[in-house]
């Protein structure tokens, strides 16, 4: 099993788990893998280096560690999809009456619950100007796919 480095074209990495060498560069170049945060096809390997495992080997006394970044993009990904998981669990899609629905519970015409949808610039304006907050909140396209 190869584990690869991969990042798509808006800059996202992630990891992708083939068979073999030759079966990354067939897959990657026949468009069949895409990135798990935008869909992108357009994927490219990065550059890495093998991990060894040596049983019993540990770092020498004094032997400076290199410096983690604070948050690496691949980090601040991985929350983010896990705060979207967590969003799309907790509410319930009313798709396109998102702004309708919204009224009706700022308005107490319906019971105040989580909701997430659809709406239109204009129908977010016209919330605005009502009271009623909004929240844009970009689902990355496998999310939005039914897992198998």
């Amino acid at each position: 099993m190869k584990v690869l480095d991969l990042r798509c074209a808006h800059d996202h990495g992630f990891e992708g788990w083939f068979a073999s060498e030759e079966d990354a560069q067939s897959q990657i170049s026949r468009d069949l893998v895409q990135c798990p945060v935008c869909g992108d096809h357009a994927v490219t390997r990065l550059p890495s280096a093998p991990r060894l495992n040596l049983s019993g080997a540990t770092a020498r006394e004094g032997s400076a560690r290199p410096a983690q970044p604070a948050a690496a993009p691949e980090t601040l990904q991985a929350l983010y999809m896990k705060a979207v998981k967590q969003v799309l669990a907790q509410t319930e899609d009313v798709g396109d009456r998102f702004a309708e629905e919204a009224r009706r519970m700022h308005y107490d015409e319906a019971p105040e619950r989580g909701i997430r949808g659809s709406a239109s610039a204009e129908e977010v304006q016209a919330l605005a100007e009502e009271g009623i907050e909004t929240f844009p909140l970009v689902v990355p396209d496998a999310l939005k796919q039914t897992a198998h």
